[in-house]
């Protein structure tokens, strides 16, 4: 297990590091609007933080952040609010091409991307390839994702082996999903971390969460701190995991 040296405390402390780390990136609007900002102004602010929060990550020796930046269900929020995260995503698109890559982050992207525009697409299928050999951590975005989408589509994919005969009914089994999901040859998330004060999934790898561990606060995400990260994973560090044994 990677161990890091954490400093946000006057002694240095030696963590041990998840491999993988979930975010769900909640409390953009309600940050904005403490503040009397449009919503949009919060998807900005938290756009500055996931950048910040992502090169940390890859800094300190994290393998996998996998970041939830837009649900299945969000498309059912105002127009001008999805406009403005799709150009935030356009922009992101842009900023990774020229600055992640000399980070040596691998980007991918998760979740049904066919609704997306052909810019984005585009954009999104460059910033894949210029990556594909970066030896870094390996950053997956959810646009589009849900957990229970992407079960139902591993589901369909075992189904149309079977009718094609590339598999027997009688060899489906958990590893036969495993490897029709999303994340695929990635390890499980090891933590998952979820601000704003809310503590529920809201169709966040639900498949790959089954042994999880979790870390809540009341901090929206666009006020997260690497020093909040801090301290996410010396509680993770301190916790026993038994996959259900003793």
């Amino acid at each position: 297990m990677k161990l890091f040296g954490l400093f946000h405390k006057k002694e240095k402390t030696t963590l041990i590091l998840p491999q993988h780390i979930g975010i769900i990136m909640d409390g953009n609007g309600r940050w904005a609007k403490k503040r009397g900002m449009p919503r949009s102004a919060g998807h900005s602010a938290g756009a500055r933080t996931f950048r910040a929060i992502t090169r940390y990550c890859n800094r300190i020796g994290i393998r996998y952040l996998t970041v939830y930046a837009f649900s299945t269900e969000n498309w059912s929020r105002p127009k001008e609010e999805v406009d403005a995260i799709m150009k935030l995503f356009h922009d992101y698109l842009v900023e990774a091409l020229e600055k992640f890559r000399s980070e040596n982050i691998r980007t991918r992207f998760i979740g049904d991307l066919s609704v997306l525009s052909p810019e984005l697409l585009s954009l999104i299928a460059e910033a894949e390839e210029t990556s594909l050999h970066a030896t870094g951590m390996t950053l997956n975005i959810a646009i589009n994702y849900g957990g229970r989408q992407e079960i139902a589509r591993a589901a369909k994919m075992i189904a149309q082996d079977v009718r094609e005969g590339k598999l027997l009914v009688n060899n489906i089994n958990e590893k036969e999903l495993s490897k029709r999901i999303y994340t695929a040859e990635q390890p499980d998330p090891d933590l998952i971390i979820r601000p704003s004060g809310e503590q529920r999934l809201s169709n966040f790898l639900l498949w790959q969460a089954a042994y999880a561990e979790f870390w809540y606060s009341d901090i929206l995400w666009p006020d997260f701190t690497t020093g909040d990260l801090d301290r996410a994973l010396e509680d993770y560090s301190k916790r026993n995991r038994r996959f259900g044994g003793v």
